[in-house]
């Protein structure tokens, strides 16, 4: 079993910069695949970014690609997604998810483990 926490969600104007992070538990950090989804009011959840477990390959989604920048501490049992040059559009609860041995999957029936997410809101 693995519990996440995300952190570090806030308000931001259009143009700037935020870094979630997502906390894992545990000794195993190392063997999971971590990834980002976000969901805006109204709106289905959708991929962001994904990283595999071994760390050598990362999945980013087409809406983010060259602004967001996912990355892994695994020392620290934590995944961060740097968000700039930051939207209204990106406005949206941030997820965090994981999946053993994991490919870097975009659906998220495909991760086991969810984080309670955690709250970006981009003003224009």
């Amino acid at each position: 079993q693995v519990q996440l926490v995300e952190s570090g969600g806030g308000l931001v104007q259009t143009g700037g910069s935020l870094r979630v992070s997502c906390t894992a538990s545990g000794r195993t950090f190392s063997t999971y695949t971590m990834a980002w989804f976000r969901q805006a009011p109204g709106k289905e959840r959708e991929f962001v970014a994904a990283v595999r477990w071994n760390g050598g390959i990362v999945l980013y989604a087409d809406s983010v690609k060259g602004r967001f920048s996912i990355s892994r501490d695994n020392a620290k049992n934590t995944v961060y997604l740097q968000m700039n040059s930051l939207k209204p559009e990106d406005t949206a609860v941030y997820y965090c998810a994981a999946v053993k041995y994991g490919l870097t999957y975009s659906t998220p029936n495909e991760y086991d483990y969810w984080g309670q997410g955690t709250q970006v809101t981009v003003s224009s």
